[in-house]
């Protein structure tokens, strides 16, 4: 059975491919009949295509061409090679975590206008990125949430706290995500044993932070890059327990699988994908509509129903019934990844966690 979702990957496009799916547009754009909008790919970009821009072309009249973009590490430097030029390779893109914060430092977004988004009073502050003199440039648009699973023949009762991963009992049985910016383990640790993230911000917390992380490392069985790979060992009961997506542990629970979603105490880790405009964007009216229609209650309702995304906005805002809302979100108070933190260490981060995970 395949239930894992493309929404955290940037599916269906190959590096080598990457540079003719961001130079396609340019024709488009000659044309000036369509929006360009790019999202992560496969099932992700297929249900915006069903459900999200048909919905936006009917309201507005504005048409949009959709891509899906390839990984982060091309799409950065191609925006940065396109603002020099003062071309961008399309108008709108989805960027989830630390992608935005890298664009955000190399000044390759464009600055959008607060007066041209009404329904940015929908949002947190939290999914509103700003820089430092106050500038928005990144807009929430839907999020999705970790949480930890285990598989219920093997663990009949339901933990409650992101410390079951460091229980002993749980020796060389658990499933923990291989990359420090996919994982988010430290923020779970810094909530879980040092009351909250504050903690990252300075070396000397981080390496505390680390030195409780290792204590787990004998619990990990697999540390996995393929969601698949998790998942099936998760249902057939051989990794019982570890960190999964919340939407697909579901759909797995209601295709019969033995397999149970837990939101922790300490709540669980809400990552999120945001909408930015290349800095040379032209169509300026047309970019600020399609963000302001996608910060409403109403397509954020329409979001978790069809693509099963977590909305952004108040969801008391939302006519989500109280089932389609466990479905893809919390009430608990979710912990939110420190995307600064990891740009500003990324290769002492990257290099200490490579060396935890081998030991």
């Amino acid at each position: 059975m395949a239930l894992t979702i493309g929404r955290r990957k940037f599916l269906g496009v190959t590096a080598a491919a990457a540079a003719t799916t961001l130079a396609a547009p340019a024709i488009v754009k000659a044309a000036g009949s369509k929006l360009r909008i790019g999202t992560f790919g496969g099932y992700f970009e297929e249900s915006f295509e069903k459900f999200i821009y048909p919905a936006f072309t009917e309201k507005t009249g504005i048409e949009v061409q959709s891509f899906a973009t390839p990984v982060p590490s091309v799409v950065v430097p191609q925006l940065k090679t396109a603002a020099q030029t003062k071309t961008a390779p399309m108008d709108v893109i989805m960027f989830s975590g630390v992608a935005r914060a890298e664009g955000a430092k190399l000044g390759v977004y464009k600055t959008l206008d607060d007066k041209k988004i009404p329904n940015l009073s929908n949002l947190p502050e939290r999914f509103q990125d700003r820089d430092a003199e106050g500038g928005l440039y990144g807009v929430g648009a839907l999020s999705w949430f970790i949480t930890l699973c285990t598989n219920t023949d093997e663990i009949p009762e339901a933990p409650t706290s992101w410390s079951a991963l460091w229980d002993e009992q749980y020796k060389d049985q658990i499933g923990l995500l291989a990359l420090p910016q996919n994982a988010w383990m430290l923020e779970v640790t810094a909530t879980t044993f040092f009351g909250g993230t504050d903690i990252l911000s300075t070396r000397e917390g981080l390496e505390q932070v680390f030195d409780k992380l290792r204590e787990l490392v004998p619990n990990v069985r697999l540390w996995y890059r393929d969601e698949g790979s998790f998942q099936q060992a998760l249902q057939d009961g051989e990794i019982p327990m570890g960190q999964y997506y919340h939407d697909v542990a579901g759909l797995a629970a209601a295709e019969g699988f033995p397999v149970r979603s837990t939101m922790p105490k300490e709540g669980g880790v809400q990552d999120s994908g945001y909408w930015i405009s290349p800095k040379y964007a032209e169509p300026i009216d047309e970019i600020h509509e399609f963000i302001n229609f996608t910060s409403s209650p109403e397509t954020q309702s329409l979001l978790a129903r069809s693509v099963g995304t977590a909305p952004v906005v108040d969801l008391d805002l939302t006519d989500l019934t109280p089932e389609e809302i466990s479905a893809v979100t919390s009430t608990i108070p979710p912990i939110t990844p420190r995307y600064d933190v990891f740009v500003e260490n990324k290769d002492w981060i990257t290099e200490t966690w490579n060396e935890m995970i081998s030991s």
